[in-house]
C-alpha cells in the first residue's frame, strides 16, 4: 500500500514562503467534469485545501466542463468567483474523458501537471506524494488503483480484463491498475501534446513516450457524489480503442490463424486422401463438412472486423478533426 495523506480542512490563499523571493514551481491541475454537479465544490474545497498545504508552488486548477446538461458550468464560475486559482473551460459538446484532458493539457502551463477526474475517486490528498516523487526526479507519477471501492464485480471484472489484455498486447506498456491519476513533468505533457492523434487513449499516451516512472499505490474511493459515467458498453469502446490504438498485435493474430488453420486443413486433407486410397471409404458427410464451412465463415467475419476497426480508426485520423471545441473561457 502506497503513502496515505488524509484530508486537509481549510480553504484560503496560498501562504507567503520565507523565500518569496525565489520563483516557486507552477503546478497545473487538470480536471474534466462531465454532469458533476453534486462533487464540484467538494472538488474545489479539497483542492483549495490541498493547495494552502504545499506553500512552496503556486497552482493553477483547470476545471475543464465537457457539455454538462445541469449546472456544473455554473457552479464552476461561483468557484472562480471565490478564488482565482480556478480556471474554467468549457466545451461545446461532450469530448469524453480523454477530450477533456487533452484540452485541459493544452491550456496548462505549469512546470507539471496533475490530471484527475472530478468524482473524487482520485483523492487530491494524494497530490503531496506526488510532489514529493517528482522532486526527488520522476516525471510521470501515477496512481496504482490497489483496491476499487464502491464498485460492482462486473465493472471489476471488466478492469482485471481489459489490463489483463492490454498488457499482453502492448508488451507490457500499460502497467497493471495504473489510472489515469498522475503528476507529469512539463516535457512529459508538452511531449503528448504534440500527438495530435483522434483516437486518443491519454493513459496509453503517457505510458508511450516513457520518461521516468513510478506507481504509487493508492484505494480508489467510491465516487462522493451522482452516477457513474464509466457505463459497461462505454467502458468496453474506450478499452478496445485504446487497445487497438497501441498493438498491431490483432493483425498479426489474423495471419497466424490463418496459417495455423491452413496446416490443419493440410493435414486433414492428406488423412482423407489416404484413408480413400488405403480403405475406398469417401468422407464420411457432410456434417462435418457443413460444421467446418461454418467454423471458417465465422472466422473470416470475425477477422474482417478487427480489419474495419482498424480502418475506422485510420478514418477518425484521416479527418482531421479537432480532438475538443472550446465554448467559453474563465480565467485564461
Amino acid at each position: 500500500m502506497g503513502d496515505r495523506i488524509g484530508p486537509v480542512e481549510g480553504v484560503g490563499v496560498n501562504p507567503v514562503p520565507s523565500d518569496a523571493g525565489a520563483k516557486r514551481k507552477l503546478v497545473s491541475i487538470v480536471v474534466p467534469a462531465y454532469n458533476e454537479s453534486e462533487c464540484v465544490d467538494e472538488l474545489a474545497r479539497r483542492l483549495g485545501a490541498m493547495m494552502d498545504s504545499e506553500p512552496t508552488y503556486d497552482f493553477e486548477a483547470i476545471i475543464v466542463e465537457n457539455g454538462s446538461f445541469d449546472d456544473t458550468y455554473e457552479k464552476l464560475l461561483a468557484i472562480r468567483d471565490a478564488d482565482p486559482r480556478f480556471k474554467i473551460i468549457q466545451l461545446a459538446r461532450n469530448f469524453r474523458m480523454d477530450g477533456g484532458l487533452t484540452a485541459g493539457l493544452e491550456h496548462a502551463t505549469g512546470d507539471a501537471a496533475v490530471i484527475m477526474t472530478a468524482d473524487l475517486q482520485d483523492p487530491p490528498e494524494l497530490i503531496p506524494t506526488f510532489l514529493r516523487r517528482w522532486e526527488e526526479g520522476y516525471e510521470n507519477v501515477y496512481m496504482i488503483v490497489s483496491e476499487r471501492q464502491g464498485t460492482g464485480p462486473l465493472r471489476r471484472f471488466n478492469s482485471e480484463a481489459f489490463y489483463w489484455i492490454a498488457g499482453k498486447m502492448t508488451g507490457g506498456a500499460i502497467p497493471k491498475n495504473a489510472s489515469d491519476f498522475r503528476l507529469v513533468d512539463r516535457r512529459v505533457y508538452e511531449t503528448v501534446n504534440t500527438m495530435q492523434e483522434r483516437n486518443r487513449f491519454v493513459r496509453g499516451l503517457f505510458a508511450w513516450v516513457g520518461f521516468k516512472s513510478i506507481g504509487v499505490e493508492h484505494e480508489r474511493p467510491p465516487r462522493f457524489g451522482g452516477e457513474s459515467k464509466a457505463h459497461t458498453f462505454k467502458v468496453l469502446d474506450l478499452a478496445s480503442k485504446g487497445i487497438l490504438a497501441h498493438s498491431y498485435l490483432p493483425l498479426r493474430l489474423i495471419t497466424g490463424t490463418g496459417l495455423v488453420i491452413s496446416g490443419i486443413s493440410l493435414v486433414a486433407l492428406v488423412i482423407f486422401a489416404i484413408r480413400f486410397w488405403v480403405d475406398g471409404v469417401p468422407f464420411p458427410g457432410f456434417g462435418s463438412i457443413i460444421s467446418l464451412m461454418l467454423l471458417m465463415f465465422g472466422l473470416l467475419f470475425l477477422f474482417l472486423g478487427v480489419i474495419s476497426e482498424y480502418v475506422g480508426l485510420i478514418y477518425e485520423e484521416v479527418k482531421q478533426r479537432p480532438n475538443y471545441v472550446v465554448s467559453r473561457r474563465a480565467g485564461l
